[in-house]
């Protein structure tokens, strides 16, 4: 984080759900305009997420977005034709530790991306039609992880049982230390990455990338998987219904996502510099 009044910014990465996108995945036309009113400034405009590359095609789509994109909560960073600027993937040995602590939980959905497919062995759980309706497409019935444990970009614990995922997230880091990133990308999920899948690393391979100072770089989002990127950019910017432990790593804190708090920060904190 640094002084939010010194630097121009020239490219500001965002996260999508509860940043950009209102509760039921939809944008606002306030929140559109706004990012083509960056693009017509010469700031460039990205997205960082927890969703594979697959589900991110219609806001791509919508705002208009010419760069490459950070899916996996950065451990994938797509070019707009699909080709893969960055790959990571969840190392075997740690994959397997997840979902055995993971297997041993009756109120968690377990949930794994692999080779562009959403993979669960119970498409009947309660969550799932939550997750198929912000992603688009369904999941795919499998009887075990195992033979994708050579490509796994993430790996979900899903449940409305909050309390129990800040639990395992705080005993799952202990196991994995060094080996994978573990955060809440939302209060209802727990991810499982890559130690290098991390929207921070994601904001330094585009800013590198564009050839963007990273003091001249903005961060934008509300979960607990954005930090990361916040802790990267010369301007962190938290969303009002975030979190404080969140809000408290961010340099500035905007309105909630169901006030436009997104096309708010880019009138107030980027545009005018």
């Amino acid at each position: 984080m640094s002084d939010e009044s010194q630097q121009p910014i020239r490219l500001l990465l965002s996260d999508m759900d509860g940043t950009l996108l209102l509760p039921d995945h939809s944008l606002s036309q306030r929140t559109i305009d706004a990012v083509r009113s960056l693009r017509e400034a010469g700031v460039s405009f990205s997205l960082a997420t927890g969703r594979p590359p697959r589900a991110m095609l219609q806001t791509i789509e919508a705002l208009g977005v010419d760069l490459p994109t950070a899916a996996f909560n950065g451990g994938t960073v797509v070019h707009p034709d699909g080709s893969l600027l960055v790959a990571h993937y969840l190392p075997a040995a740690a994959a397997l530790m997840t979902l055995a602590l993971f297997a041993d939980q009756p109120e968690i959905e377990v949930w794994v991306f692999s080779c562009g497919d959403w993979l669960v062995k119970d498409a009947t759980g309660p969550l799932v039609p939550r997750e198929q309706h912000g992603l688009g497409y369904p999941p795919v019935v499998v009887e075990s992880y195992e033979p994708y444990l050579a490509r796994i970009d993430k790996i979900v614990a899903a449940s409305n049982n909050t309390q129990l995922l800040v639990e395992l997230e705080a005993r799952l880091l202990a196991k994995v230390e060094g080996q994978a990133q573990v955060s809440r990308s939302q209060p209802v999920y727990l991810d499982v990455t890559a130690m290098q899948a991390n929207k921070g690393q994601a904001l330094a391979t585009l800013a590198e990338f564009l050839g963007v100072p990273l003091e001249q770089t903005a961060a934008m989002g509300d979960g607990g998987n954005d930090p990361a990127m916040f802790h990267v950019a010369g301007l962190s910017i938290a969303m009002g219904q975030a979190q404080d432990e969140v809000k408290r790593q961010a340099d500035v804190v905007t309105g909630a996502n169901t006030e436009d708090g997104a096309a708010q920060a880019i009138e107030r904190y980027i545009l005018p510099r």
